[in-house]
């Protein structure tokens, strides 16, 4: 059984070019995985109708199309066994005459530590989401490769503390932090 969960993000991007490039069938499979519920294949084909083999052969098209890029679970940042660090970065840089922002985006998001690069609009052009194994190692990160890299203007590094909600799932309070009194003024 296919016990995966795609990454939501990416699945907006491509729907709405999706009537152009795909059949009909790979159309439905796709927006089925869009509403981000856990399905395996058998539980996808009873609700489009379609066999288990014909599932399989649509979701090997999307991946080959480049519209599925993968498979992660969300997993509770609290019960991870080894304790890491993330951080949402903030980073003005220079278009350049050819490439705009493209190109530079696309360096940054090479990097092991990045888990996520956005082009953004507003006060900065990138938002950067990194990883690591603690915040010694992520302000490594900043300050010799990422702020060093010819184009970055500027740099504001964000440290998450806790996360409340991951990519759609509330993350449940233990029972000490539940029977903690209200704080009122």
């Amino acid at each position: 059984m296919m016990k995966r969960l795609f990454l939501y993000s990416y699945f907006l991007l491509a729907i709405h070019k999706l009537s152009r490039t795909v059949s009909a069938q790979m159309s439905e499979v796709f927006k089925l995985l869009a509403e981000g519920e856990r399905l395996n294949e058998s539980q996808m084909a009873q609700i489009l109708g379609m066999s288990v083999p014909e599932i399989e052969a649509e979701l090997e098209a999307l991946t080959d199309k480049g519209m599925l890029l993968g498979w992660i679970p969300v997993l509770n940042p609290e019960f991870e066994e080894e304790a890491y660090v993330r951080a949402v970065i903030e980073v003005k840089i220079t278009p350049e005459r050819d490439g705009g922002f493209n190109r530079l985006a696309e360096r940054i998001s090479r990097f092991d530590e990045v888990e996520s690069c956005y082009l953004m609009s507003g006060a900065y052009d990138l938002l950067v989401i990194v990883k690591n194994r603690s915040l010694q190692k992520v302000a490594s990160f900043v300050s010799e490769r990422l702020s060093t890299i010819e184009g970055v203007l500027s740099t504001a590094t964000h440290f998450m503390l806790r996360a409340y909600k991951e990519q759609g799932y509330a993350i449940a309070q233990s029972e000490e932090e539940k029977s903690r009194l209200d704080v009122t003024p």
